[in-house]
């Protein structure tokens, strides 16, 4: 009797950084997701934050060894046959976490089944087994051939350098110094007028921090495929997001996140698949103090959800920043009343 095939496939994908409240930063991290059947493998375990060990910043000779070990051309790196999955996205250690798998071969073809979470050496699956994910059965040819072509350069990956416009030095300064904490190219400049369109096509994303400006460059920009960020907020941690949006260029069904509106009085967000959200306030005073406060982290499911908001809280110039381990949502808050 033939198998089940699941499909198998690869694609770009992002675990968001973050400027903290306490000015430490959370490590934005490029990496390629595993596609089975159609839908990130990361999406079917809600909660989750973790990478791939594909990652984009890994030396040729790292990254090979990583899809030869998949391949089974090379020794499981764990007990029973187990391979890391996932793991955490600031160290890799196992002992933060990791999801594991055995893999094996079926002939020609391979299968993935006992997903695990790991924190050692050694796995309790009736404890920590991600019971009803897998096994996934897949076709060979079309499972080396998806692996091997990441070898072979000829996976895309978009961008992720942004270009800071304007003559505003001190404020860009301290947003390239974030994006660069979490691990964003970053690049200052004055102007942009003379600059050939071919070098703006190498930023995924730009900010123009002057009003004027941003009217006259639009032009400029509106061949290259550089995503423009509209109305920049006055806070750094917040045009950290907002850039990252824009970087983020994911179809609707790759996307935890995917629309993100407030008022004084209430959230409003869809969200596809299963998975933390945290979403944070940031408000901006008569004497531009800056007041963050979380206002949600819990595991939404699937679906609209409208969550109230304590208008003291957003109340004069506020910003509403939705985070999931893979993407990041910006709102200003319409209809805020004056500031204090």
């Amino acid at each position: 009797m033939s198998p089940v095939y699941a499909t198998f496939g690869l694609e770009p994908a992002t675990r968001v950084g973050a400027v903290l409240a306490d000015g430490g930063y959370q490590v934005h991290r490029d990496f390629v997701d595993f596609v089975v059947d159609g839908s990130p493998l990361l999406f079917r375990l809600a909660d989750l934050d973790a990478v791939s060990p594909l990652a984009s910043d890994l030396p040729p000779a790292v990254l090979d060894a990583q899809v030869r070990a998949l391949l089974l051309e090379d020794e499981p790196p764990l007990p029973g046959g187990r391979f890391v999955l996932y793991g955490c996205p600031e160290c890799a250690d196992l002992g933060c976490g990791a999801v594991t798998v055995v893999i094996e071969r079926d002939g020609d073809d391979y299968r993935w089944r006992d997903f695990a979470w790991q924190t050692g050496e050694h796995v309790d699956l009736d404890r920590d087994g991600y019971h009803g994910t897998g096994p996934f059965h897949f076709h060979g040819p079309a499972y080396r051939a998806a692996l091997t072509a990441l070898l072979d350069g000829t996976t895309d990956a978009p961008s992720r350098r942004v270009l800071l416009i304007g003559p505003r030095v001190g404020l860009l300064a301290k947003l390239a110094a974030a994006l660069r904490g979490i691990g964003i190219g970053a690049d200052i400049t004055p102007d942009v007028t003379d600059v050939p369109a071919r070098e703006l096509r190498q930023y995924g994303a730009a900010l123009i921090a002057s009003e004027p400006q941003r009217a006259a460059l639009r032009a400029t920009f509106a061949h290259t495929g550089t995503v423009l960020v509209d109305a920049p907020a006055p806070v750094v941690p917040v045009l950290v997001a907002q850039l990252q949006q824009a970087l983020d260029r994911a179809p609707d069904d790759r996307r935890r996140l995917t629309a993100l509106t407030a008022t004084p009085y209430a959230a409003e967000i869809d969200v596809t698949a299963p998975g933390r959200v945290q979403l944070t306030a940031y408000r901006v005073d008569r004497l531009r103090r800056t007041h963050v406060r979380t206002v949600l982290d819990a595991v939404l499911g699937p679906g609209h959800h409208r969550l109230p908001l304590d208008p003291r809280t957003v109340r004069g110039e506020a910003y509403l920043v939705a985070r999931t381990s893979g993407g990041v949502l910006v709102a200003a808050v319409r209809g805020a009343s004056a500031r204090d």
